[in-house]
């Protein structure tokens, strides 16, 4: 018998679909107005600009609290995103699927470089080992220059058990 292979707008929609309800998940994201842009498996991660965001308004420079937040979330984004990805793309994961459980923080060190300006904010992080019981997760945020970043950080993460 010779399937067909399904139509690449289904594809997407069911990726971005998936990604929208892992993004639904947390509440916080929605606070401070974090999306995600999916190119392919990659995600990108845009903080923008709010002036409740703002820590210190002399300069004015982005709150570090926000800074760690969004680059916590976009960690912890990016490690659940590839740990669904296989079971997504062969169809084990569907609109049936239980929610997703996210993987929690054990650890996480934020480098602040420079100020976060009274902009937009990038981010993408890197997933540096997963595995069954941790992983290890390093993301980095820019403004106007992925080449001249403001802020990076490393976190570790405890995995929730998987089926099979």
């Amino acid at each position: 018998m010779n399937t067909r292979p399904e139509a690449v707008q289904v594809i997407k929609q069911r990726r971005d679909a998936m990604l929208q309800k892992l993004v639904a998940r947390v509440p916080y994201m929605q606070f401070l107005g974090i999306q995600i842009d999916r190119r392919g498996d990659e995600l990108t991660a845009i903080l923008p600009y709010a002036d409740r965001l703002i820590g210190n308004p002399m300069l004015p420079a982005l709150h570090g609290g926000a800074t760690a937040a969004f680059l916590e979330v976009t960690a912890i984004m990016e490690l659940t995103w590839a740990m669904i990805w296989e079971d997504m793309e062969a169809g084990r994961i569907t609109d049936d699927t239980p929610a997703i459980t996210l993987p929690k923080t054990i650890d996480f060190t934020v480098d602040y470089l420079r100020s976060g300006l009274p902009r937009d904010a990038y981010a993408r992080a890197r997933v540096n080992r997963s595995g069954r019981r941790y992983a290890s997760v390093h993301v980095e945020t820019w403004q106007d220059n992925r080449a001249r970043l403001f802020a990076q950080a490393t976190g570790h993460f405890l995995m929730p058990p998987r089926d099979g």
